[in-house]
């Protein structure tokens, strides 16, 4: 992380709205927001900017978010970006999924503001 500038944040989100939504609050609270729409873009950004974190949807086109995750933690230089899964869906199986492959949290959306996303990404760079 560059202790010297905001704090990058990569949004890979596949819906329009909801993309929006949540990068409108993130620059509205000083962070470098940069946005992918599909799991492709999203995996290409990743490695490219190397942001200080990533928030993931699961369902994208191209490639579906758990195979972006996989990938990511399979590079050297992106295997340690902290990367927090943003979803509609949170059946059990999806979110152990996410956890073994090193999902540092695995979110929903109906239970997930963009509030709630601003005010946790200092918590989740500690860890």
């Amino acid at each position: 992380m560059d202790d010297d500038g905001p704090i990058t944040v990569l949004l890979i989100e596949d819906d329009a709205d909801t993309l929006e939504m949540y990068r409108l609050r993130l620059e509205r609270d000083g962070y470098d927001v940069r946005t992918a729409t599909d799991g492709e873009e999203g995996l290409a950004r990743a490695v490219e900017l190397r942001p200080d974190i990533v928030f993931l949807d699961i369902r994208l086109p191209k490639l579906d978010g758990l195979e972006v995750l996989g990938r990511l933690r399979e590079n050297e230089s992106t295997a340690q970006i902290p990367v927090v899964v943003l979803s509609n869906y949170g059946e059990k199986d999806l979110i152990d999924r996410g956890q073994t492959l090193g999902a540092l949290e695995f979110l929903v959306k109906a239970h997930t503001t963009p509030v709630d996303l601003s005010e946790g990404i200092d918590e989740w760079l500690k860890e």
